[in-house]
């Protein structure tokens, strides 16, 4: 058996165990980069167990058969789930895929017929495991970007979809801060009035046109032309037109979004030159706003953060919590104040990289850092 312990910087853990070393191996590349990746040989933490196993999937499909399932739409596809106490059971045919989560001894066991949906499920799964300990310990999840300086001090960045979170981050990033997150952050109240935060690892996703006003496009070109490979859910039509040296943006089959992209977590920093941060304080609030053919400048902000910002078990649509691994979230009222009374700027930007980078240098100037 082949193990790793997940552990954070505030030390909530999770270890994900394996026959096969490619499930804990996917975990390291995936969640190492923001939170530590360690082989262990104990399990005394929240465990997930992933394997190749025929005959456990179907012990397990034949528990949920006979049990009264209820039909779940979960990662994309059709899931039935079987509920008996603290033992929950799922199957997704489609799949091949079949779970089940024991309350009592804190194990999620994962079973299946292909290697990479096991091990990219025990990942995602582990970071779930880790998210409801955080959550049990007063932790929010926010849709914001953030980077860190060398001291722990963090500029967090807050808007609708759409409004500029992912270039802010990846502009000052590029120009010396560390990432600790491009779409998520764990926040956190601590005794002394400071606003904690941690990262959400996940892969990163940045379009066409990101990556080529960033000059980044020739650089991932190349490494995929050398035999290098990217993340196993990046569409295949992305992968082909880097390949050809076509920048034009992809769309999704339905219209809803651009195909994009996407990066593991150790290739931003290997691939794109962007160190990763692992914790850091809040000190100040960039509220962007991208303007096509606008001149990048400072303006007053009284947006505030909104309750939407706040990403909770409710607002996910893509991943339910149907193994009751979450507990209830706690009231945000307190970090909501402290969020607001932190020093905060707006900013128009346009598609103009150098253009941006300089009112963003003007913007972290005036937030005091």
């Amino acid at each position: 058996m082949s193990a790793v312990r997940i552990t954070t910087a505030d030390g909530q853990a999770v270890a994900v165990t394996s026959m096969t070393d490619t499930v804990p191996n996917w975990a390291t590349r995936y969640l190492g980069g923001w939170w530590s990746a360690e082989p262990t040989t104990e399990l005394d933490e929240p465990t997930v167990s992933a394997d190749l196993d025929e005959a456990e999937l179907q012990a397990l499909a034949d528990v949920v058969e006979q049990g009264d399932a209820e039909t779940v739409e979960y990662a994309g596809a059709e899931l039935l789930v079987v509920r008996d106490g603290g033992l929950v059971t799922a199957v997704q045919e489609d799949r091949s895929l079949a779970y089940r989560w024991d309350e009592d001894l804190q194990l999620l066991r994962i079973v299946g017929t292909d290697e990479t949906d096991i091990a990219t499920t025990a990942a995602r799964l582990a970071r779930e495991l880790i998210r409801a300990q955080l959550v049990a310990d007063g932790w929010a999840i926010l849709h914001a970007s953030a980077v860190t300086g060398a001291d722990g001090a963090t500029i967090l960045t807050l808007g609708d979809k759409g409004a500029g979170k992912t270039t802010t981050a990846l502009t000052l990033a590029r120009a010396g801060w560390q990432l600790l997150a491009n779409d998520r952050i764990f926040a956190r109240v601590d005794e002394y009035g400071v606003v904690q935060v941690l990262p959400w690892p996940s892969a990163a996703a940045f379009g066409f046109g990101l990556l080529d006003a960033f000059d980044l496009f020739e650089t991932v070109r190349t490494r995929l032309a050398s035999g290098e490979t990217m993340h196993p859910t990046q569409h295949q039509k992305v992968t082909d037109a880097l390949l050809a040296g076509r920048r034009e943006p992809l769309w999704k089959a339905n219209g809803k979004g651009e195909l994009k992209p996407q990066f593991w977590p150790d290739q931003l920093t290997s691939w794109l030159s962007m160190p990763l941060a692992t914790e850091g304080h809040a000190v100040g609030i960039l509220y962007p706003q991208i303007t096509a053919g606008a001149a990048p400048r400072l303006t007053e902000s009284s947006r505030g953060i909104r309750p939407g910002d706040f990403f909770t078990a409710v607002t996910e649509d893509r991943y339910p919590d149907v193994f009751g691994l979450l507990p209830a979230p706690g009231d945000h009222t307190a970090l909501r104040e402290h969020l607001d009374a932190l020093s905060h700027q707006g900013v128009v930007m346009s598609h103009d990289p150098a253009a941006n980078a300089a009112v963003l240098k003007d913007a972290v100037a005036r937030l005091g850092v």
